[in-house]
């Protein structure tokens, strides 16, 4: 009756600055190959759930986009670093627990200990994408620097030491972005349809 535990055909890890589009592009890339071939997993979204449990919060808020959750922010990425130290893959197991589709898009990897748990897990399916806008870009989409989030590991650990697979410039000009997106979905809409 088929694998209980199917393997993903294909995993994307995205990583990038706080305002890069991340959500923007892997919501895209979810929306082009439909949602029975292609699941967003949010590493952050097993922390936040974890996190407001443990600390009595509103998860919905935090969740979100807006002060609720940028008031924690600062204590959810120490408490988050502790759980790492102790288990570096511990919010990647959460995140892909039960996930059946052939393609995985992991919109916000922060540190190499993600990186390095999607290459030990799936060395044959995970492939990294970097996306980067400009600063000008980031204060539009409403950034501004914040100290003890924007220097901490959450937001710079994977600024060097990685040869991403793909890089993407997402600045807001749709068709170059459609340009750059497309030996992505190339790939993905072939690993999908691979062994069916």
């Amino acid at each position: 009756m088929g694998d209980p535990h199917p393997q993903p055909r294909l995993v994307l890890v995205f990583s990038g600055k706080r305002k890069s589009g991340k959500d923007y592009v892997t919501d895209l890339i979810q929306n082009r190959l439909g949602p029975e071939v292609c699941c967003v997993l949010r590493l952050s979204g097993p922390l936040k759930q974890r996190y407001a449990q443990e600390h009595g919060l509103d998860l919905d808020q935090l969740l979100g986009a807006g002060l609720y959750k940028e008031r924690y922010r600062a204590d959810m990425i120490q408490w988050g670093e502790a759980r790492r130290h102790q288990d570096p893959g511990f919010f990647c197991c959460l995140a892909t627990k039960g996930v059946r589709q052939p393609v995985w898009v992991v919109s916000d990897a922060r540190r190499l200990s993600d990186l390095q748990w999607f290459w030990s897990e799936f060395p044959q399916q995970t492939q990294t994408v970097r996306v980067q806008s400009s600063e000008e870009t980031r204060k539009r989409r409403g950034w501004s620097f914040t100290a003890g989030v924007d220097d901490a590991e959450s937001e710079c650990g994977l600024d060097s030491g990685v040869e991403f697979d793909w890089i993407i410039t997402n600045d807001g000009d749709a068709p170059l972005l459609e340009e750059q997106l497309q030996p992505i979905l190339t790939r993905a809409a072939a690993a999908a349809t691979d062994g069916s």
